[in-house]
């Protein structure tokens, strides 16, 4: 059975981190509604997202979604970062990555339905202008 979830669980993280959408948004919260605790789950999750990258980037750089230009930048900080809120995770107790994680994923979702609110509202005054 253990077996079986994992691998649901693989299979709906690998799905969103090939899209480039972040497995990790779907991966955590899977692996903590299963018992994992929060910290180790955001290890796998770091362990999965290797393997999930380097299939999927050959396919996105292929189909002519990776721009090369800004990505030196992007890259340094997200690697400074990384470092330094990896070291701030090993040390926080798993209640408070826990809830920082659920904030994250509240937040996430209230942006995201806002841009779609955003683009609908846009959509309907084009069509209301081109009637």
């Amino acid at each position: 059975m253990a077996f079986l979830v994992l691998f649901l669980c693989g299979i709906a993280g690998g799905i969103l981190g090939g899209m480039g959408m972040g497995g990790g948004t779907v991966l955590i919260p899977l692996l903590t509604l299963f018992g994992i605790g929060q910290a180790q789950a955001q290890g796998i999750n770091l362990v999965c997202f290797l393997p999930m990258a380097a299939f999927a980037l050959p396919v996105h750089v292929k189909s002519g979604l990776v721009r090369g230009e800004g990505l030196l930048p992007l890259i340094l900080s997200a690697l400074a970062l990384s470092a330094l809120a990896s070291l701030l995770a090993a040390h926080l107790p798993g209640g408070v990555l826990e809830r920082a994680f659920g904030v994250f994923l509240i937040v996430l979702a209230f942006l995201r339905l806002r841009a779609a609110h955003r683009k609908k509202r846009l959509r309907d005054r084009v069509i209301a202008k081109n009637m």
